[in-house]
């Protein structure tokens, strides 16, 4: 039977802006089938189970379009370390002491944050753990995209190795958990991958017709470096080595690039993840995203990992990336309050390469949040797209469907067992301390 939620503010995120604000929304085990205004005929409401939302606001879910849930347990590690110190000093010797056990917990530590906090899905760059990660977010309905990065700085053998089993790993899960779960290819970065291996690994991309994900232009050194070994900046060589056109590309962070960069990116339809607190937290910059959306590249939002950022809120993340853009160009209007809207949701979407979400229509998949307006900052309640952006935090979000399943209802969890989990990461204190030291 149909499920229909009826008595809310719907955010459809439409062309046109649309809020409806009270009407109903009609979906089955995985469609959304009717969103109108006003009141559900008595046909309608003899064909479904109903829910009141009594007044609450509701909006597609949230997309996370770069992180490492991995790495939760770090949370809070070398807070005032640049990007290659932190990485060489405090991330990757950590790393070496995960276990199995290590990545389960927080892994689920992530995602209780996420839904929580309103995100339906996410991506994840790592290269631990991933068929199992993968069967977890099965069991647990969340959406997401998963790839095994690759590190090159190694012999050919060890190349070889792991992209076999990157991309065993990527045709294995891809269109897992209903459509769910999609993978990528993901050569880590530039300055940890040389660009033979780079273009293998692009290659054996557009042969299996997957996405590419990597880490771009995050530091200024980065670039330096880079342009000092070959010459030009990385996006560059992608495109002398013509790995750009015809790949389907997701980059992270693009704080160090220039107005012919984005002009490239556009032409080439490559997607952008801007990651504004990672960025800041490691003194790496500020990502020139006004002159992305000029060039109408559809910019999404990413966290990074919890280590480097210390949360999961894409509310705050969104906040802080159109505040940032307005500020240190002195513009107001420079990001306008809805593109901070599109790019947490819609433009997840496509980053992703996912499609019929992200918009709250006929047809397309019923991923979407409710939040409460029962706030102080949410008051008068009539200026929903400024609260939203502006306002809202992920602690007011209430409820979470992904396919149409609940995931989160009136701020309890349907699908994991938060005590536990929680009790779980507690109880590795000891190893948590062991990791940070």
């Amino acid at each position: 039977m149909d499920t229909l939620i009826y008595n809310a503010t719907i955010i459809t995120m439409d062309d046109e802006e649309t809020v409806i604000d009270r009407g109903y929304i009609r979906f089955n085990k995985e469609r959304i089938v009717t969103i109108a205004e006003g009141e559900p005929t008595q046909k309608e409401k003899e064909e479904t189970t109903q829910m009141n939302a009594d007044g609450k606001w509701l909006m597609p879910g949230l997309v996370n379009t770069h992180g490492h849930p991995g790495m939760t347990l770090l949370r809070g590690i070398s807070d005032d370390q640049p990007l290659q110190e932190w990485l060489e000093q405090s991330i990757w010797p950590a790393e070496r002491k995960f276990d199995e056990k290590t990545l389960h917990v927080a892994r689920d530590v992530s995602m209780i944050e996420m839904i929580a906090s309103g995100t339906t899905a996410f991506v994840d760059m790592y290269h631990l753990g991933l068929p199992s990660f993968a069967n977890r977010i099965e069991e647990v309905g969340i959406r997401a995209t998963l790839m095994r990065s690759v590190i090159g700085l190694c012999s050919k053998e060890e190349q070889d190795e792991k992209l076999a089993e990157s991309l065993s790993f990527a045709t294995a899960f891809h269109g897992q958990g209903n459509g769910r779960i999609t993978t990528m290819l993901a050569p880590h970065a530039p300055y940890t991958c040389p660009p033979d291996y780079i273009e293998r690994i692009v290659e054996a991309a557009r042969d299996a017709n997957l996405p590419v994900h990597m880490h771009l232009a995050e530091t200024r050194k980065e670039i330096h470096d880079f342009m000092d070994q070959h010459g030009m900046h990385p996006l560059e060589l992608l495109e002398e080595r013509d790995l750009l056109a015809g790949t389907k590309w997701l980059f992270a962070h693009c704080v160090h690039m220039y107005e012919q960069h984005f002009e490239l990116i556009q032409q080439r339809g490559a997607m952008v993840s801007h990651n504004p607190m990672s960025n800041m937290k490691l003194g790496s910059g500020i990502a020139p995203v006004a002159s992305m959306l000029k060039h109408d590249i559809p910019v999404s939002i990413g966290t990074d990992s919890v280590a480097a950022n210390n949360h999961l809120d894409l509310f705050e993340e969104m906040r802080f990336a159109v505040l940032l853009q307005r500020g240190v160009n002195e513009q107001a209007d420079i990001v306008k309050t809805y593109d901070g809207l599109k790019m947490a949701t819609i433009n997840g979407s496509k980053a992703t390469y996912v499609n019929q979400v992200g918009v709250l229509q006929p047809g397309n998949e019923a991923d979407f949040i409710m939040l409460s307006p029962n706030q102080a900052h949410f008051l008068p309640e009539q200026r929903v797209l400024s609260h939203l952006v502006f306002s809202a935090k992920g602690t007011d979000v209430t409820d979470v469907f992904v396919q149409g399943k609940p995931l989160y209802r009136n701020k309890e969890f349907v699908t994991m067992d938060k005590e536990k989990i929680m009790a779980e990461a507690r109880s590795m204190s000891a190893v948590n301390k062991k990791l940070i030291d």
